[in-house]
């Protein structure tokens, strides 16, 4: 066993180079013999460390442009003969093996490759890493005998430990191995999504051509790292965690830095992406309150603080406890109005540092800060009993010109500003949706409901029981209307126009119904479900 006998010999092959030299450097300062690689090999000459070369170690030179070079049996055969069976003693000792005790690998950038703007077929399959991988899998193995270093973030501790005791303890190595095959899975999983671009030319024989990946591709290969503990889940008799893409920083929500409050739950991350997402929907000051993962209240206005004033007032009862999304950072004065209301968390693009002191007296109030960095952009997906379901996400912007009047009277260009923010808060309500808005503001919100005439009904429940005149505003429905009683409400509640997608078998009576109601109604000829 390693642990047994120490680190006598490290093999270090490395294409991120990040501290190698400070490593070896180490290593060789405790007695480790340093077993090397081309570009690697050179670099840790040039730092002064000594290294011997695999070529002779193995006695063949690399070849075939340096595909072939680990991939011997004094490489392998010295990762991988067990330590403690007298039988692979004596068969590496009659073969002239010796012992590799410490594995240091890390993979040719093969996802950096694939993402180049015009990469060829002959550089995306060149830049797969075969050595690198066969070794790291080698010493991953034996773990019980070999310590596999995959990331350099792990040349620190492993450093510290070796000076401590000289040997690396069987928990280390036990842990280095779960991380080294997790990013073998990763690496493979990366190919095997870019062998998907790959097809056989129907022009010209034997020539293998690219292009883009399927959206929906035959194959899904899927490698997440745990990034922090939730205290539970929904609820405290589940488990849950926040995952992020393996061998990625953190972005989007998951990589927002928190500035101060409690450990964030798993419902506070639902509700602050669903609320963030709204918020993103506007360019103006916009401030999106989210409740149960719902709108209660969402405004664009000139000057953030006005924004969280009106979206505060659709619904301020179920605001409290709920979460609030900027896309502005949140300046002093809208900090102000925030303290007065109990709310779990807020995530913003910055925060000015009076609005951070403000703030600062709820110690409880989790405050997060987006950063610059983008998610990248992926497939929605949920989670069925034996299965996956993937889609696209929904990124739909409604263009004015693309609203298709049907009635006899077309909306105002008030009208037709508040029905396109009325459309883009209703995409972030739970179907069947319907959303009651006026000049940037929503004034009635209804959600959630088997019946789409029952959504309407409640929208103006919730209007009236907050104080809020639906006389002159607007209805968007996220689906069409089946039946002309759910616009009947809405025109008997006040609202003078109307946006839905259309499609309905009794599209012509609904019309008909806004017709006689005197309401303008556009067709957006798009849907936006939300399950």
């Amino acid at each position: 066993m390693a642990g047994e006998r120490g680190i006598t010999r490290a093999l270090i092959s490395v294409f991120d180079k990040t501290g190698v030299v400070e490593f070896a450097r180490e290593l060789a300062s405790l007695g480790v013999e340093i077993v090397s690689t081309g570009g690697t090999a050179r670099l840790l000459r040039e730092g002064g460390v000594a290294v011997r070369d695999v070529a002779e170690l193995t006695g063949w030179p690399e070849m075939l442009g340096g595909r072939v070079k680990t991939l011997h049996p004094k490489v392998h055969g010295g990762i991988l003969f067990q330590r403690g069976k007298a039988e692979d003693r004596k068969q590496v000792g009659e073969h002239g093996i010796v012992a590799i005790d410490l594995v240091v690998v890390n993979l040719y950038p093969f996802s950096a490759t694939a993402a180049k703007p015009g990469v060829t077929p002959e550089e995306l399959i060149e830049n797969i890493d075969i050595g690198g991988p066969a070794m790291v899998r080698s010493a991953a193995k034996n773990f019980p005998s070999v310590g596999v270093v995959t990331d350099p973030g792990d040349y620190a501790g492993i450093a510290a430990e070796l000076r401590e005791k000289h040997e690396l303890s069987l928990a280390t190595r036990l842990n280095l191995a779960r991380k080294a095959y997790a990013r073998t899975a990763q690496y493979d999983g990366e190919i095997a999504t870019e062998l998907e671009r790959l097809s056989v030319s129907d022009r010209v024989p034997g020539r293998i051509a690219i292009g883009a990946l399927e959206r929906l591709p035959q194959r899904m290969h899927i490698a997440l790292e745990r990034r922090q503990s939730m205290r539970y889940g929904e609820n405290p008799h589940q488990a849950a965690a926040l995952y992020i893409p393996a061998g990625y920083p953190a972005a989007g929500l998951a990589g927002a830095k928190q500035l101060q409050g409690k450990e964030l739950s798993y419902n506070n991350l639902v509700d602050l992406d669903s609320a963030w997402a709204l918020a993103q929907e506007f360019h103006r000051p916009a401030v999106a309150i989210i409740k149960h993962n719902n709108p209660c209240g969402a405004a664009e206005q000139e000057s953030l603080s006005d924004a969280y004033r009106k979206a505060l007032a659709c619904d301020p009862v179920s605001a409290f406890g709920g979460v609030l999304a900027f896309n502005r950072a949140l300046d002093v004065a809208t900090a102000e109005e925030v303290a007065k209301l109990f709310v779990e968390c807020i995530v913003a693009p910055g925060y000015a540092a009076a609005a951070l002191e403000k703030l600062g007296a709820k110690k409880n109030l989790r405050l997060l800060e987006m950063l610059s960095g983008e998610a990248v952009e992926e497939l929605d997906l949920k989670r069925i009993s034996g299965g996956m379901l993937a889609q696209e996400a929904d990124r739909h912007e409604l263009a004015e010109a693309e609203l298709k009047v049907v009635t006899e009277r077309a909306p105002t260009p008030a009208e037709t500003r508040a029905l396109l923010f009325g459309w883009k808060v209703c995409k972030h309500v739970k179907s069947n949706a319907i959303v009651f808005a006026r000049e940037g503001q929503t004034v009635g919100v209804g959600a959630g409901q088997m019946s789409r005439v029952d959504s309407v009904k409640i929208a103006v429940i919730k209007a009236a029981t907050n104080g809020l005149e639906l006389a002159g505003s607007v209805v968007a429905s996220d689906a069409f209307f089946p039946f002309p009683d759910g616009l009947e409400e809405a025109g008997g509640a006040g609202a003078t126009a109307v946006i839905q997608p259309g499609g309905s078998m009794r599209d012509a009576d609904v019309i008909a119904a806004a017709n006689q109601l005197g309401m303008a109604m556009v067709f957006s000829g798009v849907r936006h479900f939300r399950h």
